[in-house]
């Protein structure tokens, strides 16, 4: 069903591709807009547990997409260096298809609530995180369940191992 990557050799392992996954801070979310019009969003992630998770207002044009049709893709650069002189850039990136639905269950809504305090806010003292994660009752979580994940990375990089600051530690 989900075509395989032209270009196999530039492809990354499902750990790079999880790994670049887990540290991004942003991606885009591709929904199936209004008129039949595609609708990209830009928004902050978490990825744990195999599934990514976003909140989201209770309404609006993201949410009546998902309600109409939970099939999503979420596309993510994890690195982009332009190399002016190559008149190209060296990058990292993942494309994942799932379905996406609104977390019900209150454990995985918190479970995803503390994920998401702790990616952007790790410098805050657990305490306060888990103060703001209470305080966020009504808060909308949405969970990506993934079918199909890609990430490909720069022809440049093939062969070659990642350091640390590179896989974004």
């Amino acid at each position: 069903m989900f075509r395989q990557m032209r270009r196999g050799r530039q492809q990354l392992s499902a750990g790079e591709a999880e790994e670049l996954l887990r540290y991004g801070s942003s991606g885009v979310l591709a929904v199936h807009g209004d008129g039949g019009y595609p609708y990209a969003v830009p928004l902050s992630y978490v990825y744990t547990g195999g599934k990514i998770y976003f909140h989201c207002a209770k309404e609006g044009h993201k949410l009546d997409a998902l309600q109409r049709d939970p099939k999503v893709s979420f596309a993510f650069i994890g690195e982009d260096t332009i190399v002016s002189e190559k008149y190209t850039s060296y990058f990292r990136s993942v494309i994942v298809f799932g379905r996406a639905r609104v977390v019900e269950d209150e454990s995985e809504r918190l479970t995803a609530l503390r994920a998401l305090a702790e990616k952007y806010s790790p410098d805050r003292p657990q305490e306060e995180r888990e103060r703001e994660v209470s305080s966020c009752a009504q808060a909308l979580i949405v969970g990506i369940e993934i079918e199909h994940m890609t990430g490909k990375q720069a022809k440049e990089y093939v062969g070659r191992a990642r350091t640390g600051e590179e896989a974004g530690q």
